[in-house]
């Protein structure tokens, strides 16, 4: 294959995880696996809650896809390479930039990341896995229209998230 294929594959899959962690997220996390996102929802007790048990299971593909990729079945392995590439910029933006969850403790006064940073923020102002909004973790709605989302949803104002909630204390 040629690098601009295998470099199409991979910035193809790479874009598409947003989209698969956005209805994983969604349809999946917040339906009936709750069971482990809940975690996440929740003040963390330690370095891991039950929530990272998803990143297992997407490394887990990843690393299968990447296999089967170097065993003949091209382009899998770009697949497996985008999906890897999509973790590592969700470990830092959603775990480092949003939870704190390593030493990084800036957070976003403008642009980009700021908007990413109150859409995250936004997710968990709802308590428990109904009527949240934001379930993107690289792409993010601007502020202004997850607050309308969230008036609708919910007939009234909005709370901010718990100070401690998922290492969120800003």
């Amino acid at each position: 294959m040629s690098i601009l294929t295998n470099v199409a594959v991979f910035l193809c899959s790479l874009v598409a995880m947003e989209l698969v962690a956005w209805g994983a997220h969604k349809y999946i996390m917040h339906g009936w696996a709750w069971g482990w996102h809940r975690s996440h929802h929740a003040p963390r007790r330690g370095w891991f809650e039950k929530n990272d048990l998803f990143a297992v299971v997407f490394a887990g593909l990843a690393i299968a896809l990447i296999y089967l990729g170097s065993r003949g079945w091209h382009p899998l392995e770009w697949v497996g390479a985008g999906m890897t590439a999509y973790g590592l910029l969700y470990f830092v933006a959603h775990d480092g930039l949003v939870h704190h969850r390593w030493p990084l403790r800036y957070v976003p006064r403008h642009g980009y990341l700021k908007r990413l940073y109150q859409a995250h923020r936004m997710h968990h102002a709802v308590d428990g896995k109904e009527g949240c909004v934001s379930f993107g973790f690289l792409w993010a709605p601007s502020g202004e229209r997850l607050k309308t989302e969230l008036r609708r949803i919910h007939g009234g104002p909005i709370r901010r998230p718990r100070a401690g909630a998922s290492g969120e204390g800003d």
